[in-house]
C-alpha cells in the first residue's frame, strides 16, 4: 500500500509542479486581459488656477477649473479590428471636456485610442485620432501593461501629439496601495488649437489667419500599482500660452492656462478601492497559484519520497517454525 501511495503522490507532485509555470507563464499572459467593453470618468481639479478670457483675451486668476476625462470601450470597433488584426483588441473613445468655474466649456477634445487588450502595446487601425487629428501611437497612454517593471516607458502625449520617455522615479506607498511612480516633462512644445473652441464663431482657422499659435508644456505624474498596471493617481503641472500675432495685439503671449491639476478626493478613493479588488484577481493567477502550486508540488514529493523509503525498509525476521520431533528410527 505505501508503495501505490507514494506514485500516486509523485504523479500529484509531477502535475502542479508542471502547472506552475505553465499558469504563469501561458495561462496568465493570455487569461489577463483589459475588457473590451470597460468604461471609466475622472474628474480632475486645478484650483487657483489662471484662465484666458477669450472676450477681452486676458488672463485671469479663477478659483477652479474642471477637467473630465472619460474612457468608453468600443466593442463594435474593437471586434472589427480583431478580424484583421489576429490578437485581442480594446477600442477607447475618450473625451477630455475642461470647464471653466462658471460651467461654460474650455475646451472639448475627443480621443480614439486603440490597443492591445494584454500588453496594451497600441494598435494601429482606422479611426485612431485625436480630436479628429489621424495619430499613430507609439507607447502607452491611459494605462501601464499587467506586471508593469522598474524602467522608463515611452508615453504618448494627445496634446503635442508624440511620444516621449516616462521616468520610473522609485516606489512609494499611496494609500497603503504600494505603486511605483513615473514622471514625463514636455517641454514647450507648438500645439494645435481645439477643433471647439470655447467662443461662438472663432475657429482654428481664423485663428491661424492672425499668425496667433498655440504653444504648451505640462509635468505630467503618475503612481501607478505595478500587478495591475492602473494608475491609482494623477497630476500635471499644465502650463498654455498664445504667442504672436494680431489677435494679442502689440504682446508676445498671454497665459491660456496654467494650474496645478489632481484628481478628486471622491475619485482617489474609489479608484484606490478597484485597484485594490483589481490586484487580488490578477495576483492570483500571477503569483499566489503559481507559487502555492510550486510549493504543493515539492511537498508532494517529499512526501512520496518518505513513503517509498518506508516501503523498501526491511522488516522484521519472520519467525521459525516449530516442527514435531521426529521419531527415532530402530
Amino acid at each position: 500500500m505505501r508503495r501505490k501511495a507514494s506514485l500516486i503522490l509523485l504523479a500529484l507532485a509531477v502535475f502542479f509542479a508542471a502547472l506552475s509555470p505553465l499558469l504563469r507563464w501561458y495561462a496568465f499572459p493570455r487569461v489577463a486581459k483589459v475588457p473590451a467593453d470597460q468604461y471609466q470618468d475622472m474628474v480632475l481639479e486645478a484650483k487657483d488656477a489662471t484662465l484666458l478670457d477669450y472676450g477681452t483675451m486676458t488672463a485671469k486668476k479663477v478659483d477652479k477649473v474642471t477637467i473630465v476625462q472619460t474612457l468608453k470601450g468600443n466593442v463594435e470597433a474593437s471586434e472589427r479590428i480583431e478580424r484583421t488584426a489576429n490578437r485581442d483588441v480594446v477600442v477607447w473613445d475618450g473625451l477630455s471636456y475642461v470647464q471653466g468655474p462658471d460651467g461654460k466649456m474650455v475646451s472639448r477634445i475627443p480621443e480614439r485610442y486603440i490597443f492591445d487588450a494584454h500588453t496594451q502595446e497600441p494598435v494601429h487601425a482606422t479611426g485612431e485620432m485625436v480630436d479628429g487629428d489621424p495619430v499613430k501611437r507609439e507607447g502607452i497612454e491611459f494605462k501601464w501593461p499587467f506586471m508593469t517593471e522598474k524602467r522608463d516607458y515611452e508615453y504618448f502625449d494627445a496634446q503635442a501629439r508624440i511620444t516621449a520617455p516616462i521616468h520610473y522615479e522609485g516606489t512609494r506607498n499611496f494609500r497603503g496601495v504600494d505603486v511605483y511612480y513615473f514622471e514625463q516633462t514636455i517641454p514647450w512644445t507648438k500645439v494645435p488649437f481645439p477643433r471647439t473652441m470655447p467662443v461662438e464663431g472663432i475657429t482654428p482657422e481664423s485663428v491661424a489667419k492672425t499668425g496667433t499659435t498655440r504653444w504648451y508644456t505640462t509635468v505630467r505624474k503618475f503612481w501607478v500599482e505595478p500587478v495591475t498596471g492602473a494608475p491609482v493617481y494623477g497630476e500635471e503641472i499644465h502650463r498654455e500660452e498664445l504667442r504672436g500675432g494680431t489677435l494679442l495685439g502689440d504682446r508676445d503671449k498671454v497665459t491660456a492656462f496654467a494650474g496645478h491639476v489632481k484628481m478628486r478626493e471622491d475619485y482617489i478613493r474609489s479608484t484606490v478601492d478597484l485597484v485594490k479588488s483589481q490586484r487580488l484577481l490578477v495576483a492570483l493567477m500571477s503569483s499566489y497559484l503559481p507559487w502555492g502550486f510550486l510549493v504543493l508540488g515539492l511537498g508532494l514529493l517529499a512526501l512520496s519520497l518518505y513513503l517509498e523509503a518506508r516501503s523498501r525498509r526491511p522488516g522484521d525476521p519472520a519467525p521459525t517454525e516449530s516442527r514435531e520431533p521426529e521419531p527415532l528410527s530402530a
